[in-house]
């Protein structure tokens, strides 16, 4: 039986490539741990994110790749993450300790389900193996505790750090813990962008590879305060496909291309309904119009969630879809959203450098 080599299965891997970076995983530094014992092969692939889209091909690929050596008997293949951090990609900015990359989840406009698509988006990716975290940044109106159906009040530890409430694997801090139910939170912008800075410096976050920021909608204080506060990975906008939504969404994004805070991709929410009875499906907002804004503005499809009742219900009752129906095609329109979210973020952190921003046509 021929000897196998280290350097022939690493040059048998150099045929894997990640498809999101463009270059073969042994480039990458992927590969760990490789053991060669007699016709036994073992190594780990290490990828940036527990949430890559492609990771069972990448995996099949290499196990057939090293099996059609010579001399191979057996391969055993290990998939693991290691998230890599944005946090040093803006000079000026100190990192947030604890947290690795930061997310503004915006809209241009209300009531197109933008704090329901930054929860289940924060859901899913813990879902697939990452640390997530929650800044309820929507001071005026905080939505993001009843949804994940927790009510509490922050509390402090022995150096002075808020402890962030926890709930289905979710870090979150929340005006709505900091104020009673009803209590109209009238603030002006520099009280804004204090409580802002405390939620992100004062706060003991625990090992966060994604912090999701639900901003309020439009184009306002809060937005301009997290991107001077913080290095922002970039931002993720929802939107509806009416025009007049589409209109707005087209604002938000240039709102945030003025503030250096690089479109990792687009959400189109109530994208469609599919009767339960018949099947048929409806478009009641229209068709397409988030995906043809994506292609216009160059700004990554993170894909359409469809109009869905339990949706609705998982919000008022704090159960989101994620949780309460796993299987449903709306929690894998979910999945499948976050997915793309993370490798945007791949993509970003392997080059070291902001996402260029793509010049929008007047």
């Amino acid at each position: 039986m021929p000897e196998i080599s280290e350097a022939a299965v690493l040059d048998a891997l150099r045929a894997v490539k990640d498809p999101d970076l463009n270059r073969d995983i042994v480039t990458l530094k992927f590969v760990k741990n490789l053991r060669i014992e007699g016709g036994h092969v073992a190594f780990t692939i290490e990828l940036t994110t527990p949430a890559c889209p492609v990771k069972d091909q990448m995996r099949e690929l290499a196990r057939q790749t090293v099996a059609s050596l010579p001399g191979v008997t057996d391969v055993a293949i290990e998939m693991t993450a290691q998230v890599r951090s944005t946090s040093n990609l803006e000079a000026g900015k100190a990192p947030v300790p604890g947290v690795k990359n930061i997310i503004a989840v915006g809209a241009g406009k209300g009531g197109v389900g933008k704090t329901t698509v930054a929860v289940n988006l924060a859901i899913a990716l813990s879902q697939m193996g990452s640390r997530v975290a929650m800044i309820d940044g929507d001071i005026y109106g905080p939505n993001v505790p009843l949804m994940l159906g927790i009510q509490t009040q922050l509390t402090g530890d022995e150096h002075g750090k808020i402890i962030p409430a926890q709930q289905y694997g979710i870090q979150l801090v929340s005006m709505a813990f900091l104020t009673n139910d009803d209590s109209p939170v009238i603030w002006r912008g520099p009280m804004l962008h204090s409580v802002i800075q405390q939620f992100f410096r004062e706060v003991r976050w625990e090992q966060v590879d994604y912090l999701i920021v639900d901003l309020p909608p439009g184009t306002g204080d809060v937005a301009l305060s997290l991107s001077q506060a913080v290095p922002v990975a970039g931002s993720v906008v929802v939107t509806t496909p009416q025009r007049v939504s589409i209109a707005d969404t087209r604002r938000a994004v240039r709102m945030y291309q003025k503030l250096n805070v690089p479109a990792l991709g687009l959400v189109e929410n109530m994208s469609h309904f599919v009767c339960p009875e018949c099947h048929h499906e409806t478009d009641i907002f229209g068709k397409g119009g988030g995906e043809a804004l994506a292609t216009e503005l160059g700004v990554p499809f993170l894909g359409r969630v469809p109009i869905y009742e339990p949706i609705r219900v998982g919000g008022d009752t704090g159960v989101p879809i994620t949780i309460a129906e796993k299987e449903s095609p709306a929690a894998e329109a979910f999945r499948a959203a976050a997915r793309q979210l993370a490798a945007q973020l791949s993509i970003a952190s392997y080059r070291k450098a902001p996402i260029p921003l793509t010049p929008i046509r007047a």
